[in-house]
Parts: C-alpha cells; structure tokens; sequence
C-alpha cells in the first residue's frame, strides 16, 4: 500500500449478536433478578478463557462508563440500560462482551488496521465456548434470534472504521455512501448508527445478515474496504497536486501549529486539528511515520480518557489545559 493510503483504515471490528434460550429479549426482562441470572451466566462461561473483568453498569461511576465507551469498548445504549447491564473486558481490552444491551449479549473484538478474520476467529472462538455452557435462541430457517430483525441469520457485524478526509473534502463521500448502500453495506459515524463522522472517520459494515453465511460477510466487507482505500489515495493525490494544494498544506500546517502551541484545546477543536495533521502526514508536510500514533492520541486525550489518566477531577478549563500540555510533548514523540 503506498504512503498515500497511509492511516486509511483506522481499526476492525467484529460483533455477534446472541440471545439466550428461555429468556425475554433485555426490553422485556421482567425484573432485575433475570437480568443478573444472564450476567452471572455468561460469566462463569468465560471464567476460563481469559483474563476478563466485569463491569456493573450500574455499579461504575458515569465517568468510567463513559471513558468505556470512549474506547469503544461498550455502546451508549449499554450505559442507558445500566440497572440491567454489564460488560466483560479482557486485559488487552481488544474484546469485549456487552450483556443485556439491545441483545442479552454483543461479543465484539477489535483490532487494529485492517484484519477481518483474525477477528473473527478470536471472537468466534469465545462464541462457541459461551455456546458450550448455554443455549442460544436459534432457529432452523432464521438463524440466530434477534431483538432486532437486521441481525437475523448470522448475527455478525463487520465493521471497519476508516479515515476518509479527500474523499470528504473532495465532496465525494455522499456519492459513495449511496453507492455503498446499493451493496448491502453501510456508512455510519465514530460510534455507530446516528453518530457523527468526527475526524473524517467513518465504519463502514455489513447491513445484510440473514441468508449470507460469515464468509460472504467478510469477503464483501473486505473488498469495498479496499476499493474505498484505492479512491480515498487517488483523492489525495488531487489535494495534492492540485490547484489548491498549498491551501491543504497551509491548513495542515497550521493545525499542527496550534497543538503544539496552545494554552488550551476544547475535545472538539483537538478531534477537528488532529484530522488535519494527520492528513497533513499523509500528505507529506508533517514528518509522522506513524499516523496511527495520532488516532491514539485522540483517544487517550479524551474527556473521559483524561480524568482516568490524570486519576483527579478536572473542571473544563483545566481538563483543556492537561490537553494542550499533552499534544505538544507528544507530537514531538511522534515526529521522525
């Protein structure tokens, strides 16, 4: 892959949606006694696998629940149910499983870059050791058995979050969405469905899951992925080398300045600045090897990922402060 596809897929995820036999989907559970039996239950199935932590939704502090979610480690609908829900982490915190979000349970791992079945194979490795010790509601002609009907059959979601800023500033992403869309695929924001393309990132997954087997979900995914990596260096070569060129370098040039050089950075301005020096490395005016040192970045410094970090309680303005602090002495760890 040349250095202009650099950075273009940010991470893969994998994610099975299960229900256990006997048991209402979790928007009917009829108390909290079922919805613990199902956490205790999943549980003890993995107690062997690996290294994992439970979390109580409604045991953790709403910091720590939304520094979770910062990390993509568990979705905002888990938070919103948290008197029924929890989440089993492991170490690496690359695979977690949500109990009793929409589904009693969304296993998901996700890895850096651009690997489908590595991530499939991990995740459907815990699925079948969880499978070993209950039984999911399964059914001959529709497969796995969802609360939602888009997650029927397989029950498999591969998604891959990509960063696209040519193709957005280029104005050539809405075309691509709907071309996407005529696949059986989808686009959507940084944290799913309704969320917003912060950063120029965008997921690109599977819409179809009934009548597909896994296989054809990954080959398809993988493809399109590739096809959208093929555009999105082609789009940069025209910021490159066109007309305004020197615009995109300027405005590049000057995001890099204001992180290394402010006082304080408001989330939102940083995730806006960050995507323009990362496109900036990837165009070559900024000397960063490794781009993907700055989709970390935006991670760690974080709301959330800060207070954690910091262990202490900041107001606003002082968690902007500890921001701007931190851009500048790690942008000049990443520079070559």
């Amino acid at each position: 892959m040349d250095r202009l596809s650099d950075g273009t897929v940010v991470s893969t995820r994998i994610r099975l949606a299960r229900n256990l036999e006997g048991y209402p989907f979790p928007s009917h559970l009829k108390n909290e006694k079922q919805a613990k039996e199902i956490i205790r239950l999943v549980s003890c199935a993995l107690a062997r696998l690996d290294e994992f932590s439970l979390y109580y939704m409604d045991a953790i502090a709403g910091e720590q629940a939304v520094s979770l979610m910062e990390n993509h480690l568990i979705s905002p609908k888990l938070i919103k149910n948290k008197h029924l829900s929890a989440a089993l982490i492991n170490t690496e915190e690359s695979v977690s499983i949500m109990i009793n979000e929409e589904d009693h349970l969304r296993e998901q791992c996700i890895v850096k870059g651009l690997d489908l079945r590595f991530a499939y194979e991990t995740m459907s490795e815990i699925d079948s050791r969880i499978a070993g010790s209950m039984k999911f509601a399964y059914d001959e002609q529709f497969g796995f058995l969802t609360a939602c009907p888009t997650n029927l059959g397989t029950g498999l979601r591969a998604s891959v979050m990509q960063f696209l800023p040519a193709l957005t500033i280029n104005g050539v992403m809405p075309k691509l969405i709907r071309s996407i869309s005529r696949l059986g695929l989808t686009v959507r924001g940084v944290y799913g469905e309704g969320s917003d393309a912060e950063g120029y990132k965008y997921q690109i997954s599977n819409e179809v899951t009934l009548g597909v087997t896994e296989e054809e979900i990954l080959n398809q995914v993988e493809e399109v992925v590739k096809k959208v990596c093929e555009l999105e260096a082609a789009e940069r070569r025209t910021l490159l080398n066109g007309p305004n060129a020197i615009e995109v370098q300027d405005e590049c040039l000057r995001a890099y300045g204001i992180l290394t050089n402010c006082a304080k950075i408001s989330a939102r301005e940083f995730i806006k600045l960050t995507a323009k020096v990362k496109l900036g490395a990837c165009l070559g005016f900024i000397d960063i090897p490794d781009v993907s040192l700055i989709d970390d970045l935006v991670v760690k410094l974080s709301p959330s990922n800060i207070a954690a970090t910091a262990s202490q309680q900041f107001t606003a303005l002082e968690r902007d402060i500890y921001r701007a602090k931190c851009c500048k002495k790690e942008f000049e760890k990443m520079k070559g």
